[in-house]
């Protein structure tokens, strides 16, 4: 395993040469590109006066740019801020200004909209990759085009600070999690080995690379050789044609991604024949929808779980193991888990037994930065970290997630789990997605509402719905209300905002 992210891609120019690395809206590059642009914005950057231990902030959609940009901080030794793409300009100001970037690099329509806000940050430079079009910004390609190729890398550790990532924090300011180079490589080699990840492989993904999930993806591609073909956003069509086009041996998303696919009337028109396996994370799945996805697929599809504090993924099932649907499988290699007492951090419970999961390992963050009380309430002395999901671990270390901690609706004092009555709702044919939160009662505090988004043509029957949680469902776990709507709101990730589903409310 290399000592520094950096290395990782002067490793593949190496190994791999002039193979396609990357494909992008029908552009290609080498490995050998790749690292050529990384080594020559790394050396423009340093002659701008950014240094090792500086913060360099990307702000951009999915994009060639973004991977030259990503390596050329980090081979430098400096540290690499992500921003989420959906981050309004203030929030962006707020997370370049905690962690103290002294650069920002991203799109010039990104750039612009922080022109008014520079005064809240330290940023000294800022970086377009359409620079004409941003005022007072430097242009990310005539920089390129200007450079010298004779960057000399400095020395870093693999304890050394990678990567600042912010949560997407429910309340108050996000957090940066503080991420080491070694804890990146370790999780990218890990689930490359769970899930096989090789040379042989093409992959297609429209996950943000800005989001843990995406960026490892993108650095096992990287590293081991695989084609990446890389979409902006993500779009239906377009990804299911390019993996017919590509005859991509993968395929990578959130499952609101896959529950598009499923319900688009031209899925069957593609050949798919070629993916041997697809991943899901982010959040939980429906068991019933993930036999779909295998049905029409025709492969396994590989749930995952992870986390912004672990810099990408903690549990997952190897590829060629036992394949437990409904299971996000069991700790990666290098990592322990844990189901622990919700009234007790540091009692584990019996097996089947519902507490909260505990990941503890290399990979995890080494703090919020510049929040030690945040950080004494994630992490725990011995190195457990606190993840926020309640969960049940069988006898053979399965781990399957009941829900988020914070989405657990009282009612009455009994405890409701929204992604139970998810997955109940989700096994009838005429849904295609379906979120539950919660809505404010007089006389049981909150009780569960479900938001329903027909499957294209069908013409959703409520009592029927209704009747079929009656069937499932203890009596008070069944939704009080059902609200038919269009779509669901999401992250840029495309996980669903449960906080946001009041949004909805029929007025």
């Amino acid at each position: 395993m290399k000592a520094s992210i950096g290395e990782l891609i002067v490793g593949a120019a190496g190994r791999f040469g002039d193979k396609t690395a990357l494909i992008f809206e029908g552009k290609t590059w080498s490995f050998r590109e790749i690292e050529h642009a990384s080594s020559k914005f790394a050396w423009h950057l340093q002659a701008l006066g950014i240094k090792a231990g500086d913060t360099v902030a990307l702000y951009s959609p999915n994009c060639p740019e973004w991977i030259i940009s990503y390596y050329a901080v980090l081979r430098m030794g400096a540290i690499v801020n992500p921003l989420n793409l959906m981050l309004t300009p203030q929030e962006a100001a707020f997370a370049m200004g905690d962690c103290g970037a002294v650069a920002v690099v991203g799109t010039a329509e990104k750039i612009a909209a922080l022109t008014p806000l520079l005064g809240q940050t330290r940023l000294r430079h800022t970086i377009a990759y359409e620079g004409a079009n941003a005022k007072g910004a430097l242009d990310f390609h005539g920089l390129l085009a200007s450079a010298r190729s004779d960057f000399q890398a400095p020395a870093i550790e693999p304890s050394q600070t990678s990567t600042v990532a912010y949560t997407s924090g429910t309340t108050g300011h996000p957090k940066g999690a503080v991420i080491s180079h070694r804890a990146i490589l370790m999780n990218t080699a890990m689930t490359a080995t769970m899930h096989v990840r090789t040379a042989s492989d093409t992959v297609v993904s429209a996950l943000p690379l800005s989001h843990v999930y995406g960026n490892i993806v993108m650095n096992a591609a990287m590293a081991y050789g695989m084609t990446l073909v890389l979409h902006r956003t993500f779009d239906v069509e377009r990804v299911l044609q390019s993996v017919q086009d590509h005859r991509a041996t993968m395929l990578e998303g959130v499952p609101t991604m896959y529950m598009y696919m499923l319900n688009s009337p031209r899925l069957r028109e593609f050949n798919m024949s070629s993916l041997t396996r697809c991943t899901v994370g982010g959040q939980t799945m429906p068991e019933a929808k993930m036999r779909q996805v295998e049905d029409a697929f025709g492969c396994p599809l590989i749930e995952l779980w992870g986390m912004t504090e672990l810099g990408g993924l903690g549990t997952t099932h190897s590829l060629y193991g036992s394949h437990r649907l409904g299971s996000i499988g069991i700790a990666l290699p290098h990592l322990e888990a844990r189901i622990a007492a919700p009234d007790d951090p540091h009692r584990a419970v019996a097996s089947g037994e519902i507490g909260e999961l505990q990941i503890r390992g290399a990979m995890t963050m080494r703090e919020y930065l510049g929040r030690p009380e945040a950080t004494k309430q994630a992490l725990e002395p011995d190195g457990w970290l606190h993840t926020g999901d309640l969960a049940r671990m069988d006898d053979e270390g399965y781990i399957y997630i009941v829900d988020r901690l914070k989405d657990m609706i009282i009612t009455a004092g009994f405890n409701i789990y929204p992604a139970e009555i998810e997955r109940v709702i989700a096994q009838r044919p005429d849904v295609a997605m379906v979120a539950v939160g919660s809505m404010a009662d007089e006389n049981k505090g909150e009780l569960a509402k479900a938001y329903v988004v027909p499957r294209q043509g069908a013409l959703l029957d409520l009592v029927a719905l209704e009747t079929h949680c009656r069937e499932h469902l203890a009596a008070y776990k069944v939704p009080r209300a059902f609200q038919i709507v269009a779509d669901l709101p999401k992250t840029s990730s495309g996980k669903i905002l449960r906080r946001e589903l009041h949004t909805l409310d029929e007025r």
